[in-house]
């Protein structure tokens, strides 16, 4: 075999060499070099990892949470003692720079320490005497084996958007990696392995389509957390729901900045710079659209953001000074560019073009440099679709009405933004935009870990998100206790 390593299954507390005779090269998208072989899971692999979880659930459930948060504190200390080597095992893989990655890796370890507080998070209510005698409360206990079902973008945080909360509530947890970027949860896992939890508790299965659809329909498994197209999220919904799973399912966006002519210039630049291109646009929060409102506010920020745009420094995400790394395959950047040339066709003019890109020392690395395309037609492909790169379609309306109808009539609602120094109009935004998360001054409303990812229409399916006290109740069920104990019976002691 080549000398590039092969990835493993963990299963029931060991590392397993998949049976599978289809494996997919991992590239790093910089320079194209192959770094890894991973395995597409068979159905049949997945069953034994579902055995397992579900072999160790009843024990793992028994035990008290203050213990179980135990080894949540060993993780955490773990995460940080290696914080370093996994950010670099993001950049490597999946493209972006290394400060992107550390970010990453930091929200990763604070989901991590906000679930330490379970015993507390999970805590029913009572209420005594509702009748004569009679007290009712309420206990919340785990769902059983749980999946989680990562996309590529963010390998080494959004897991961590579900897995501590499953496991400190009670649940085992079976996770699968996207396929394109499954490096960095392997590591991860070495250090789960090292934390030493009862075997079957966490288990890691790779693998792409028919590895989902394994876990999906799979009886033993009772709830399902997923991140990735709105495509693949609907599928995921409704495959998961028909077998009766709890299912959250993140989507797609289009997310919009709205820029009001009172909003600070400098800033308001490179918010929004920031927000368009970081992770080379491949987030589900990144700024899609920009929407200057007013001719002051166009043509002020419109040079800006050229000029912004132009000067963004793309590269190798280790190098020193790189601002912008390259999109996750060959196959995306050709689909971004077709983008392009889409809106192009659609009566957009291009302000930027950073469609045909090579990078000094990495020419056959996948890049793009950030590309502007100005006055992007609504109701268009350009404005519907997620690109998913690093591409700012600019907009221009003429009040901040006509901005709110923009955002609430596209099928999208994960992210909003507004970019002012009105109090009333902040307000007036917060209330009426229709998103799931909102941003005032802020690029990339990403909440912290102690407050729910929350995303509204195409952008997500089911009722409970990511994170904090949504994640709790998505990963436990209630249960209501009424009691009664009748006075003669307490007369006897």
């Amino acid at each position: 075999m080549a000398n590039f390593q092969q990835l493993f299954n963990f299963i029931g507390g060991d590392w397993q060499a998949s049976t599978s005779q289809q494996w997919l090269d991992i590239h790093n998208p910089a320079t194209g070099r192959v770094l890894a072989q991973v395995p597409l899971t068979s159905p049949s692999e997945v069953d034994m990892a579902v055995r397992a979880a579900s072999r160790a659930f009843q024990n793992w459930r028994d035990t008290p949470p203050p213990e179980r948060i135990q080894y949540l504190f060993e993780l955490k200390n773990l995460l940080e003692y290696e914080f370093d080597d996994l950010s670099r095992s993001i950049v490597e893989e999946n493209g972006k720079t290394l400060k992107e990655a550390q970010g990453e890796m930091r929200r990763a370890i604070e989901n991590v320490e906000v679930a330490c507080g379970i015993p507390k998070m999970m805590q029913g209510g009572i209420l005594e005497n509702i009748a004569a005698g009679i007290d009712e409360y309420v206990l919340r206990q785990p769902v059983g084996v749980c999946a989680i079902i990562a996309p590529f973008n963010f390998p080494g945080m959004i897991p961590f958007w579900f897995l501590p909360y499953a496991l400190a509530c009670g649940n085992t947890v079976l996770v699968k990696p996207s396929d394109r970027t499954p490096i960095t949860m392997q590591n991860v896992f070495r250090l789960l392995e090292q934390v030493a939890f009862p075997p079957g508790v966490v288990n890691l299965v790779n693998g792409a389509a028919e590895t989902v659809n394994a876990i999906l329909d799979h009886p033993g498994i009772a709830a399902v957390s997923f991140v990735g197209s709105t495509k693949v999220a609907r599928h995921v919904y409704t495959r998961g729901a028909e077998t009766g799973k709890r299912v959250q399912a993140q989507g797609g966006a289009k997310n919009p900045l709205i820029i009001l002519p009172d909003a600070d210039l400098e800033m308001t630049t490179q918010i929004a710079t920031d927000s368009v291109f970081g992770n080379a646009g491949q987030r589900c929060l990144a700024a899609s659209l920009v929407v200057t409102v007013g001719d002051k506010a166009r043509k002020d920020f419109t040079p800006a953001l050229v000029e912004a745009a132009e000067k963004r420094v793309v590269g190798y995400g280790l190098e020193d000074g790189v601002q912008m790394g390259p999109v996750i395959s060959p196959q995306s950047r050709a689909r971004i560019q077709g983008m392009i040339h889409k809106g192009l066709a659609e009566g957009a003019h291009l302000l930027v073009d950073g469609r045909y890109t090579q990078v000094s020392g990495y020419e056959t690395g996948y890049f793009l440099r950030p590309t502007i395309l100005d006055d992007v037609p609504p109701g268009g492909e350009v404005f519907r679709t997620e690109i998913f790169g690093p591409v700012m379609g600019l907009m221009h309306v003429s009040d901040l009405d006509e901005a709110i109808a923009l955002v609430n009539s596209a099928a999208y609602g994960n992210m909003a933004c507004l970019f002012t120094n009105s109090g009333a109009a902040a307000r007036k935004f917060r209330n009426q935009a229709q998103a799931g998360n909102i941003g005032i001054n802020i690029g990339v409303a990403a909440p912290m870990a102690f407050f729910p990812f929350s995303g509204w229409k195409e952008s997500f399916f089911g009722t409970l998100h990511g994170q904090a006290d949504h994640a709790v109740e998505f990963y436990t069920q209630t249960k209501v206790v009424i009691e009664r104990w009748p006075r003669e019976w307490s007369r006897q002691f």
